[in-house]
């Protein structure tokens, strides 16, 4: 027993380095600290985070699953890389939100509550994470790997989108996840499943907005 306690602590202790390499490694491209002319190599990550060349190895293969690393480069999404992104999140969401008005746990609806409370009234790092719990627990409870695995793969391009819906307050957000809830509650699929689709558009169009004005701004 106290062998496999020390496996599982081991394990936790490396997810943790794994998932930490990650993090940071793809914060630092969203906040422009690398130069997409730079050539991502293990060693120099490596060396620049104080890491381990395995995990570096494990986010930057992530990273270009998620499409933020390209032939060892930073990618910069295009606009219709990002909308390509959203109508498939659309798809996939809307019919997870349909879904969970008939299938969602009682566990999972509260969380879902919870999620939507801290929403509004978290520190801004909480009032992130609850939105991504939102989304999260919608696609989740589908238990369809093809569907989780997919919205899993965008994570990163997901991410920075979330942070500037979030981080800059865009109106009505938190009002949307409950909207999106009590439909879901009450059980009217058609309802939730339009109400999501209306929510995704609102994020997209509000950060290609945002995103526009900030290289506009450069530009001057």
């Amino acid at each position: 027993m106290t062998f496999l306690i020390g496996v599982e602590m081991m394990k936790k202790k490396e997810n943790y380095f794994y998932d930490d390499a990650y993090k940071q490694i793809r914060d630092k491209i969203l906040n422009g600290e690398i130069d997409p002319s730079t050539k991502l190599t293990e060693t120099k990550l490596a060396e620049s985070l104080n890491i381990s060349r395995t995990p570096i190895r494990y986010a930057i293969s992530k990273l270009e699953q998620e499409g933020l690393i390209k032939n060892k480069k930073v990618y910069i999404p295009t606009e219709k890389d990002i909308r390509n992104i959203f109508q498939v999140r659309t798809l996939l969401e809307g019919y997870a939100a349909k879904f969970c008005a008939s299938y969602i746990s009682v566990e999972s609806l509260e969380k879902l509550e919870e999620s939507i409370e801290i929403g509004n009234t978290g520190t801004p790092s909480e009032q992130l994470e609850a939105n991504f719990l939102f989304h999260h627990i919608l696609v989740s409870e589908t238990n369809n790997t093809e569907i989780i695995n997919i919205i899993d793969r965008m994570q990163s391009i997901i991410y920075m989108f979330r942070r500037i819906v979030t981080l800059q307050k865009r109106p009505r957000l938190v009002e949307e996840h409950q909207e999106i809830f009590e439909a879901i509650k009450a059980g009217d699929g058609d309802l939730a499943e339009e109400l999501i689709v209306q929510h995704l558009q609102k994020d997209l169009e509000f950060s290609i907005n945002r995103i526009d004005r900030f290289e506009q701004n450069n530009r001057l």
